[in-house]
């Protein structure tokens, strides 16, 4: 927890006089808010503040830029990071991180802000290790992130495929088909099992819990038969893809009901988008209590939202760490009739 009080003064040895931020990994919907509330917050305090693009890359590649009033304006409302992002094999090796913690100090850059998912916030638990101050802000539309409730862009991304899921599940309706919808989710089920909630969905298949396909023809089977002849699958990419998917269904069913299946790949349209309000506001505080960590002397730390509230948690308990489905939105699915495995994780 924060412990410092934020008049700090020059002559304090720890004193941030340059600040770094970047972007990792994959864009997110509230990255560029954060970026401003870093970049206004150090203003406020009497730091500089660099902007280091394309992820990790411009560390190596010295691809920075002083962050000033003019680049920052009419930033808020855009999708995106207009830092841009990478995933920078460089960050890999040991041998690597050594070399950016030592450009880092070439570039004159005190902190360190690192804006990104589980894999960039190791490269910044790495960079910590090293002597470097770093402060991490979550930023992915998994929702994947162990130690905080909630990453920056969750909310958007879930906003497009709700949107999306309402769309597809009109044609459901008008020509009696079964839609089989993937969203994305490499290891985490969040995106679809909260849409399929929120759009009613009858079946949400997540990494998490196991699949039983077979499951899934009998009732998409009962219910064609009882005239409930539209139905919607959400499945998360980290199961399956698409096809592999609808291969095992016809596999398991045979001829046993003769409803259309038809698919739908979301893709990256769920990554883009304006910020919704609740994105715009976690990554304006997530990046103003980055910047007010590092003043008060906090490194190796992410910023996270637990009960409502912004807090700074280590990155040992987070990274590497599996995030599980909370209790209550398993409870909510199976009462609200949603299938979404076989009670026993994988």
């Amino acid at each position: 927890m924060l412990t410092r009080n934020l008049s700090s003064q020059p002559e304090d040895p720890f004193f941030m006089k340059t600040l770094g931020v970047l972007t990792s990994g994959g864009d997110a919907p509230g990255m560029n808010p954060a970026l401003r509330a870093v970049a206004r917050t150090a203003f406020e305090n009497g730091c500089r503040v660099v902007g280091i693009n394309n992820g990790y890359d411009g560390i190596f590649d010295g691809n920075v830029e002083e962050l000033g009033g003019r680049l920052l304006s009419g930033m808020i409302d855009r999708g995106g990071t207009i830092l841009q992002s990478s995933r920078c094999k460089r960050m890999y090796t040991p041998e690597g991180i050594d070399e950016a913690r030592r450009r880092l100090q070439e570039l004159g850059i005190h902190g360190l802000v690192v804006i990104g998912g589980d894999g960039s916030l190791t490269g910044a638990q790495e960079l910590s290790n090293r002597g470097m101050p770093v402060v991490g802000i979550p930023a992915s539309i998994d929702n994947d992130m162990a130690g905080t409730e909630m990453a920056i862009g969750v909310d958007t991304a879930a906003n497009t495929i709700m949107q999306l899921i309402d769309r597809i599940r009109d044609t459901a309706r008008s020509h009696r088909r079964c839609f089989l919808i993937e969203v994305m989710g490499r290891n985490s089920g969040y995106l679809a099992l909260t849409t399929a909630i929120s759009c009613g969905a009858e079946f949400a298949v997540i990494p998490e819990y196991y699949c039983n396909i077979k499951r899934i023809v009998t009732q998409l089977h009962e219910r064609y038969q009882q005239t409930r002849d539209n139905s919607i699958i959400v499945l998360a990419e980290g199961v399956c893809d698409a096809d592999t998917f609808i291969q095992r269904m016809v596999a398991e069913r045979g001829s046993e009901f003769e409803q259309e299946v038809r698919k739908t790949v979301l893709g990256h349209v769920q990554r883009g988008g304006i910020p919704t309000h609740f994105d715009r506001m976690l990554g304006s505080r997530f990046g103003e209590l980055a910047v007010t960590g590092l003043l008060q002397q906090e490194t190796g730390c992410m910023t996270s939202l637990s009960k409502g509230r912004t807090t700074l948690v280590s990155f040992d308990q987070v990274i590497g760490k599996k995030k599980h489905p909370a209790p209550e939105l398993i409870r909510l699915a199976r009462n609200l009739q949603i299938d979404f495995g076989d009670p026993t994780e994988v």
